[in-house]
């Protein structure tokens, strides 16, 4: 199963896509060395030529990508040196890194128009065989890149009776590419505004990050409110830009955020 967006600003138009295969014929499948992972047409390839590039490829409706991609930064392990626990049941944890900020080159198209594109992206691979343990609803995963060289990555755990999970976790990297875990008493969320899904449910839609310890503060919001993905299942994933200070100084930024269990 893989999904494709592309959240279209100047538009207002977010484009979301799925596609599920068998790995038979060709279909889909994952070939580690050199990294080729694909679904019919959509691809993500990596090491060819020994290239330390990833190289994205989709196209599907009115909209692609070709993209290529250049790590910045050093692997982030997240959790305890990879290993990212989720609860206190046995088991119920995952492997889990990230590369916070990769540049990026290439073109996208929208509505048969095409452009070319260099920005920045974030990488995150994360695998287990659990779920979320009973009591849990969901969680609010945020991966934001600052204009300071520095990137925040945070999921909140939410708890059915409304409480945060202990096992929430993050990581603050520095610009030098040196991550500092946080716990979830080391970050607060307060939520500042929501929105109504046509489908139902109701998300929130902008976010206070507080990190003291770093005298850190930012607000986060999203460039379009509906940024759902209506597939096989139902959550919210989309473009975020973000405002802020840091010991003082000013910071802007961008970023993605994940929310489901709504």
């Amino acid at each position: 199963m893989v999904h494709f967006t592309v959240t279209d600003v100047g538009a207002g138009r977010f484009h979301a896509h799925e596609r599920l295969a068998r790995g038979v014929l060709d279909l889909a499948g994952a070939r580690v060395e050199p990294l080729r992972l694909w679904i019919e047409d959509w691809s993500v390839t990596s090491g060819e030529g020994g290239e330390d590039i990833w190289h994205l490829q989709a196209a599907a409706g009115e909209v692609a990508v070709d993209l290529r991609l250049r790590p910045l930064k050093p692997v982030v392990l997240q959790g305890e040196q990879g290993l990212s626990r989720k609860g206190s049941t046995p088991g119920n944890a995952s492997y889990y890194y990230s590369v916070p900020r990769l540049e990026t080159r290439g073109t996208v198209r929208v509505d048969g128009e095409g452009f070319r594109v260099r920005g920045n992206s974030w990488l995150d691979r994360e695998w287990s065989t659990s779920a979320l343990e009973d009591g849990q609803a969901g969680w609010d995963w945020f991966g934001l890149q600052l204009s300071d060289g520095t990137e925040l990555m945070f999921y909140q755990l939410r708890r059915r009776d409304g409480s945060i999970d202990s096992h929430s976790r993050g990581s603050f990297v520095d610009a030098q590419g040196r991550a500092l875990l946080l716990e979830p008493t080391d970050v607060a969320v307060e939520v500042l505004a929501t929105w109504d899904s046509p489908r139902g449910p109701r998300y929130p839609a902008r976010w206070r990050l507080t990190v003291n310890s770093l005298a850190l503060s930012l607000d986060v919001m999203p460039f379009l409110p509906n940024q759902e993905l209506a597939t096989s299942f139902r959550y919210w994933e989309g473009a975020v830009r973000v405002s802020g200070w840091r010991a003082g100084a000013d910071l802007t930024g961008q970023g993605y955020v994940e929310l489901t269990g709504y």
